[in-house]
């Protein structure tokens, strides 16, 4: 949700989600009862708390980066459907790639800087700062003098007038491990299915799970990239019988076309976004899905060699 902040000085929104070292304590009450718990299966904690204090420094960096005059905000991951936005709301998501995506579906325009507080342990794609990077990063985007970069995003529109987005991919199946079944079609196309759900994936995405599943089966279906308005489809172990087939099972969805998915499942039918399982849509028997590139972009700030150049002459100038 949004609301506006016309005149109001720039704000900032640090988010960040539950490490497993707080995990470990919340489920065990102290960090001696983590331990000893470890210990008795040959671990440490040490490793955990490695990272965690490699978090907590990065959330300084992020925080102290906000110049005094500036508003602030802190969210939790699980507290993000009930955050109001602003439309000029600078969010700074710090942590591994997949908490971007997690509030990537929230967001209408608001730019978003990714900072890494892990390098060796995060691919960095979605979070390609350093903490050290923080100040200048933060300043560029808060005064609107960062380069973006616009990323496409998966919208699932229901003929009952429910829907959602996702950054990464959306899945469409049975919660369970049970057989999903629906009907699948595109440009013309039309199939029965009886399978393990399809995932429909953006560029983003096609780094993550769609990547997998292209080269585990050795599609020549081309990925699209991240900015792409494009998606890629593909169906999860389609079975082949009398009454279900397994032809139409990937292929791409450009921007202006669309998938249609018809539930045949009487009951444990769900969709849901970006591997968040509780934000889904129940997929019940007749109900109609359709995919396509959402309207809706995540604007990611990217300072390029060109950009770091463009920010130390304004920055010369302005000393």
């Amino acid at each position: 949700m949004e609301h506006s902040s016309k005149g109001s000085p720039p704000r900032v929104v640090v988010i960040t989600r539950e490490t497993p070292y707080e995990a470990l304590i919340a489920r065990h009450g102290t960090r001696s009862q983590a331990e000893f718990f470890l210990s008795r299966r040959d671990a440490s904690i040490d490793g955990l708390a490695a990272i965690q204090a490699a978090q907590d420094a990065a959330v300084r960096a992020a925080v102290n980066a906000i110049p005094s005059s500036w508003r602030r905000a802190r969210v939790r991951r699980p507290d993000l459907s009930r955050f109001l936005f602003e439309p000029n709301d600078t969010i700074v998501a710090v942590g591994q790639d997949g908490l971007v995506a997690n509030v990537a579906k929230y967001l209408r325009g608001q730019l978003v800087v990714g900072i890494n507080p892990s390098p060796e342990r995060y691919d960095g794609v979605l979070v390609p700062y350093r903490p050290g990077d923080a100040k200048r990063v933060i300043l560029a985007a808060g005064e609107r003098r960062a380069e973006t970069e616009s990323r496409t995003m998966v919208e699932v529109a229901l003929d009952d007038g429910r829907s959602l987005v996702a950054l990464n991919e959306v899945f469409i199946g049975h919660r369970t491990h049970q057989s999903a079944r629906y009907s699948l079609a595109c440009r013309g196309a039309c199939e029965r299915h009886s399978s393990s759900g399809l995932i429909i994936a953006s560029g983003t995405g096609a780094t993550g799970w769609a990547r997998s599943i292209h080269r585990e089966r050795r599609s020549e279906v081309p990925l699209p990239n991240p900015t792409e308005p494009a998606l890629a489809f593909f169906v999860r172990e389609a079975f082949p019988s009398v009454a279900t087939g397994t032809n139409l099972t990937e292929g791409r969805v450009d921007e202006g076309g669309s998938l249609t998915v018809v539930s045949e499942l009487d009951e444990g039918g769900v969709i849901f976004g970006d591997g968040i399982e509780a934000d889904r849509l129940e997929f019940g028997y007749g109900t109609e899905a359709t995919i396509r590139v959402a309207s809706v972009r995540l604007k990611m700030v990217r300072m390029t060699t060109k950009g770091r150049r463009r920010r130390a002459q304004h920055a010369r100038r302005r000393a």
